[in-house]
């Protein structure tokens, strides 16, 4: 977990500092990849919290393959909207964003619990 967290830090550090513009094409795309990153990382953040407590522990082969099926199923949505001409993009927004949402709740109640005890 340590080595993913210092690589996603790393990523955000060349990505604050490299001056690149998004195709406005692309921006669709581009934001529910974000989000289905995000996702997976506040899963993989919440196993490695709660991992005593749910005997789901922080694994690293469980964080690639969600994250590229996070990636994936976020890219072909959008692909799909766009081939019906709807906007399902916001579908894997709302749903990615509730995930992270009910992850970040769980991290809260375990590191909340471990500080009263």
């Amino acid at each position: 977990m340590t080595w993913a967290t210092i690589g996603i830090l790393i990523g955000i550090i060349i990505g604050l500092s490299v001056n690149f513009t998004i195709p406005v094409e692309y921006i669709k795309y581009t934001a529910v990849v974000i989000i289905g990153i995000i996702d997976a990382v506040f899963g993989a953040v919440k196993a490695e919290v709660t991992g005593k407590i749910t005997k789901d522990k922080y694994n690293a082969i469980i964080f690639t393959t969600g994250l590229a099926t996070n990636i994936i199923l976020a890219i072909g949505i959008t692909l799909l909207g766009e081939q019906l001409g709807l906007d399902l993009y916001l579908a894997a927004t709302v749903v990615f964003t509730f995930r992270i949402f009910t992850n970040v709740g769980k991290i809260r109640r375990s590191l909340v619990k471990k500080w009263i005890n």
